[in-house]
Formats: structure tokens, C-alpha cells, sequence
């Protein structure tokens, strides 16, 4: 295996095609951050922070019910056809998003948004996993997380270029009547129907993935994909060990209580614990609340917008170190300090707010957390959710997994505005760096490393180890 010559620059194709959905999932997660100041005021819910909370949440419902049919699409219909359904949808709510006139159809097109990215989110890595070859499945599963931070970075300079400059005495009422008021936030939205649409027809370009095909007994399609990643050899080796883990009731129809066998039930819990925490860390609140995390710093509605450009480039290089690191350092190193640097970070974010710093120690900070983030958590969740589930249960496994990580993230971005409230900004961030804590406690003692196995030796070793 190690002599194998892969056909990089296909396995390249496929990963680039398939996390186009990552790239969709963080435009669309965060246009609506830079959008925030204006369709408030353009919908008059700018003085009702339920539904300012409901507009930044509700494509998170959309998230949730998109992870939960993902594990059923997938295991019935394979990766691709649920994928080709996401980019139609992220299609239909970039240009409802940015045509509606009232709001209730805009948080309908927010649903219809969340529900691609909750399918993209569990499809996209689970289609990369399972067509890198496990030398080098950690970096190309990563792909699809610096497509998510390239969306991000997109989304937030796309923000910044169609706002027209913003006076530090303009009104609200001004605002509402500006360009940015009036029309500039529809242009941030429909922005997204130019990777959408080709999202949408990369995607039948692609072969279906070699598990798939082999747990439906497609074999000699399997072979040809497999052949073409890594000649005949790694095909026929890679195939034989796939049909050796699939062999055990693979014509069996899932049975949700084969998710709470002794073999499974401990590995789905790492899964979904992690998934949790990946969100509950709290630096997506960086992305959803920046103009309240920067204005309370003394930052204007202008400087954000630039302000959170530099987080999204930080977001960026440090993905890029995550990429060279976790097929080196490893999966379960990394999380690890991801877990111990945010938590120092936040206590230290607490303390400039408590202390009422003002300007670049937060707006510094704010930058050391990304960074950390982006080379941890970010992308090393993705990877070891897409590896440790066993073949046959991976689909409903990672929907079950995902759909822990929408509802965690709804409940953080939902809590969000109530504990700023109750706690302060200070008090807030002091409860993520506990949670971190916690965090790299349960790393520690659960999850094991698993670079460089094939996903079927981590199979073997998670459900014979428990």
C-alpha cells in the first residue's frame, strides 16, 4: 500500500466537486451575519430580539431536519443523489432569500437554506472518506472544512464589497433608506447562485462512492472507481476488505437498535459528544454575533464588517495548518489543544470584557480563538465523525451525529443573546471556556487516534474494544 500510485489529481476532483457543499455550507451559514444590520431595520424587527434571534436560528431547524434525513438518503440513495439535492436547495433559497419583501417568507427560505447545508454537512465528508485512501484521508477529508472556511472568508468579503460605506452617524432611518437598506443586503444573498448552480452540476460528474456501491453489491463498479483512485491492485485489496465489514447482514434492512449494541452505542456516543462540543466550544458565535461581540468592544457597524474579514483570513491560513498537521500530529493531539487553547482564550476574552478593554485586545484574541479553532475542532471533528462509524451504519450514524451537532449549535445560537443578558459578555465566554474544559476531559479519556488506518481497521478496533 505504501507503493500505490493514486491518481491525485482525480481523488482531488472528486473531493473538490463533493465539498462544494462545505463551501455552500459556510456562505450560507454566515452571509446573514453581514446582512443582520439591514434586513432587521428593511422587516422592522430591528427593536424585537425574538425574532432577530428566529432569523439568525431558524435556518439551524432547517440544519437539524437536513440531518436527519441525510443518514436515511444516504443509506438508501447513496451519497451523490442527496448531495445534487443539496445544491438544488441551496439554489432555491439564494434567490428566495434576496426576492422576498416580508419576513415570513424570508425565514421560509432560511429553512429551505439550513436544510442543504444539514445535508451537505453530513454527505460532503462522508463522500470524502470514503474515496481517499487512508494515508492521506485526514487531509482530504480537511478539504471539505477549508471549503467551509473559503465559503466564510467568500461570504464575508462578498458582505463587505456590496455594502456601500457606512457614515458612523447614519441613522437607522437613514440605513433603512440607503442602497445597503434597500437592496445591498438582497445582493449578499443572491451572491450564492453562482457556486450553487455549479455546485449543482459538478455533482453529476462524480462516480457514487465505492462503499456504497459495494454494500449494494455494485461490485464491479466499485473496482472501476477504485481503479481509477489507485490501480488494480488497491482496488481489489480495498474492495475485499469493504465486502469483509459489509459481510455481516449487509442485505439486512438498519435496524435502529443495532445503534444501541455494546459494540456500537459507545462509539455513537463519542461521535455525538464531540459533535456537541464542536459547537457548545462557542466560537461560532464569533461568526453569527459579530456586530454585538465587536460594537460592545467599541467597534462601529463599518469596522465589523472589516473586522470580521480578518477573522474569516485567520479562519483560512489556520486551516491550512490543519490540513499539514492532521495526518501528522494527528487526530486526537490536536482536539486536545484545541480543547486546552480555547479554554485559556475565552477566560481571557472574559476578563477583557469584565475589565472593559476596548478595541485590538479583543479584537486580538478574538483572532488567537479562530486560529486555534480552525487547526482543531473545526476540522477535526468532521474528520473523525467521517472515520469511526462501522461501514454498514455510517449513514444513520453521522445523520444521528450531525443532527446532535445542529441542535447543539441552534441551542448555542439561540442562548447566545439571553446568557449576554444574564452574565455579560464576560460571564458568557467564561461558560464556554468551562465547557471547553469538559471538553478536553472526555477527549482525553475517550476518544482514541486514527490517522492513517483504513476505515474499516478503525471499525475492527472500535467495536472489538469496547
Amino acid at each position: 500500500m505504501e507503493h500505490t500510485k493514486f491518481n491525485f489529481k482525480y481523488l482531488l476532483f472528486l473531493a473538490l466537486v463533493s465539498a462544494m457543499g462545505g463551501f455552500l455550507f459556510g456562505y450560507d451559514w454566515v452571509v446573514i451575519g453581514g446582512a443582520k444590520p439591514f434586513y432587521e431595520l428593511y422587516f422592522s424587527i430591528n427593536e424585537m430580539p425574538s425574532l432577530q434571534g428566529w432569523a439568525m436560528s431558524s435556518a439551524l431547524v432547517g440544519c437539524i431536519f437536513g440531518a436527519v434525513i441525510s443518514g436515511l438518503a444516504a443509506d438508501r440513495y447513496g451519497r451523490k443523489i442527496p448531495l445534487i439535492f443539496a445544491a438544488a436547495l441551496f439554489t432555491l433559497s439564494a434567490f428566495g432569500t434576496g426576492y422576498v419583501d416580508t419576513f415570513t417568507p424570508f425565514i421560509i427560505y432560511r429553512l429551505i437554506g439550513g436544510l442543504g447545508i444539514g445535508l451537505a454537512s453530513t454527505l460532503s465528508p462522508m463522500y470524502i472518506a470514503e474515496i481517499a485512501p487512508a494515508k492521506y484521508r485526514g487531509q482530504f477529508v480537511a478539504i471539505n472544512q477549508l471549503t467551509i472556511v473559503i465559503g466564510i472568508l467568500a461570504a464575508q468579503i462578498a458582505n463587505y464589497l456590496i455594502a456601500d460605506a457606512i457614515p458612523d452617524d447614519q441613522t437607522a432611518s437613514q440605513m433603512l433608506t440607503s442602497w445597503n437598506g434597500q437592496t445591498g443586503w438582497r445582493y449578499m444573498f443572491w451572491a450564492e447562485l453562482i457556486p450553487a448552480g455549479l455546485f449543482f452540476i459538478l455533482m453529476f460528474l462524480v462516480p457514487k462512492s465505492p462503499r456504497f456501491l459495494a454494500k449494494i453489491n455494485e461490485d464491479q463498479t466499485a473496482l472501476g472507481v477504485l481503479e481509477k483512485i489507485g490501480g488494480t491492485a488497491y482496488a481489489r485489496k480495498e474492495l475485499d476488505t469493504m465486502k469483509l465489514t459489509l459481510a455481516e447482514g449487509s442485505q439486512r434492512k438498519i435496524q435502529f437498535s443495532e445503534l444501541r449494541s455494546s459494540k456500537v452505542l459507545p462509539v455513537l456516543i463519542i461521535g455525538i459528544v464531540l459533535a456537541i462540543f464542536q459547537q457548545w466550544c462557542g466560537i461560532n458565535i464569533i461568526f453569527n454575533y459579530a456586530e454585538e461581540i465587536f460594537t460592545a468592544a467599541g467597534y462601529s457597524v463599518g469596522d465589523m464588517l472589516f473586522n470580521i474579514i480578518i477573522t474569516g483570513s485567520v479562519n483560512l491560513i489556520f486551516t491550512f495548518v490543519a490540513m499539514r498537521t492532521v495526518d501528522s500530529w494527528g487526530r486526537r493531539k490536536l482536539m486536545l489543544f484545541g480543547s486546552v487553547g480555547l479554554a485559556l482564550v475565552y477566560a481571557l476574552l472574559g476578563g477583557a470584557y469584565y475589565f472593559d478593554f476596548k478595541g485590538w485586545p479583543v479584537l486580538i484574541l478574538v483572532i488567537v480563538a479562530i486560529a486555534i479553532y480552525s487547526m482543531s475542532l473545526a476540522p477535526i471533528t468532521w474528520v473523525v465523525l467521517s472515520e469511526i462509524f462501522p461501514n454498514r451504519l455510517r449513514g444513520v450514524a453521522m445523520s444521528i451525529a450531525t443532527f446532535s451537532l445542529w441542535v447543539a449549535s441552534f441551542i448555542l445560537t439561540f442562548t447566545f443573546p439571553i446568557l449576554n443578558d444574564l452574565l455579560g459578555s464576560y460571564g458568557t465566554f467564561w461558560v464556554y471556556s468551562g465547557i471547553c474544559v469538559l471538553g478536553f476531559l472526555f477527549i482525553k479519556k475517550k476518544l482514541p487516534e486514527t490517522k492513517g488506518k483504513s476505515l474499516e481497521e478503525i471499525e475492527f478496533e472500535l467495536t472489538k474494544n469496547t
